[in-house]
């Protein structure tokens, strides 16, 4: 564990004292040094994180909930997602009552998978507090510190810097794309790849080099497909999505959220379409192509 400034203990003790009444379930091994003379009360707040941690402390009981006790961290990962996703989703259609309840949610998996570690003695959640505290200030030397950083450029140098003298402490071999998670979705990954190695100088010089690639990767498609190898397509495919992956980065905007709006819209205007469809007491299967572009194109132009 790295050191925490002097400044950012008084900040420390407070939170530990407003957390102390839950030392029997987080197993905080440093209260005792950390304890003030005087404690404090307990917050509002923290004593509804500690009414949360005993729901889960109480589902885990052998008594408690035959879900709950079953699970582990690798049936339990899978959930953790999914409410990731909703809350994403919550936050893009910007509804703040729906935003509250899926970080609610999303609060109570992260809680309720450190405590299945915290149940083998792997770590607690005092543990898990103290790495990322520890971390954030670490990492934030400009304003934890007395660094200062003058642009955003020179700010991710210095995160980058500050990245590479952790892993080196920990013995970790540096690799410049290693911490880009694999599971991420297909299209962010790529794109934060090709952010990554861009700050190394591996970019074109502008948006026009990018675009080229594309009709370069296009056209590759084209005869793949021509050639009908199954292996080759899938490759050339791969390369093409790729390719505009890097043009989404030099153009400044977020494939991976244009591509759900895109994908929004192309819903709403087929719910329009089955809408005139079934109006008309018709089948979709019913009409030559030419007749179902027609329909198609007035469900573009109908109002939403």
């Amino acid at each position: 564990m790295y050191p925490l400034p002097a400044t950012f203990l008084s900040l420390r003790e407070l939170v530990y004292t407003n957390l102390l009444g839950i030392s029997r379930l987080v197993q905080m091994k440093t209260a005792s040094s950390l304890q003030p003379k005087h404690r404090q009360p307990m917050t509002p707040t923290a004593e509804k994180f500690l009414a949360l941690l005993e729901i889960i402390s109480r589902l885990r009981a052998p008594d408690g909930c035959p879900w709950d006790k079953k699970q582990t961290p690798q049936t339990f990962k899978q959930y953790l997602v999914e409410e990731t996703h909703e809350l994403l989703e919550a936050i893009n259609d910007d509804n703040p009552s729906h935003i509250c309840e899926e970080l609610g949610d999303l609060l109570f998996q992260v809680l309720f998978l450190n405590n299945l570690y915290q149940e083998k003695n792997l770590f607690t959640l005092s543990d898990v507090i103290d790495s990322i505290s520890a971390k954030m200030i670490r990492r934030h030397p400009h304003v934890f510190g007395g660094e200062t950083v003058d642009s955003e450029q020179e700010l991710r140098r210095q995160w980058q810097a500050i990245k590479s003298r952790e892993n080196e402490r920990q013995e970790k071999p540096r690799h410049l794309l290693a911490s880009i998670p694999k599971s991420l979705p297909a299209l962010r990954r790529a794109q934060r790849v090709a952010d990554r190695v861009a700050r190394e100088g591996f970019d074109w010089p502008d948006i026009s080099g990018a675009l080229s690639k594309v009709s370069e990767e296009f056209q590759e498609l084209q005869e793949a497909l021509a050639r009908g190898s199954r292996e080759q397509i899938k490759e050339e495919f791969g390369d093409l999505l790729f390719a505009l992956a890097v043009v989404a980065r030099k153009a400044d905007i977020d494939g991976e959220d244009v591509l759900h709006e895109a994908t929004g819209k192309f819903t709403t205007r087929f719910l329009v379409l089955e809408k005139i469809m079934a109006e008309r007491g018709k089948q979709m299967v019913d009409l030559a192509p030419e007749a179902l572009l027609a329909v198609w194109q007035q469900a573009k132009n109908e109002p939403r």
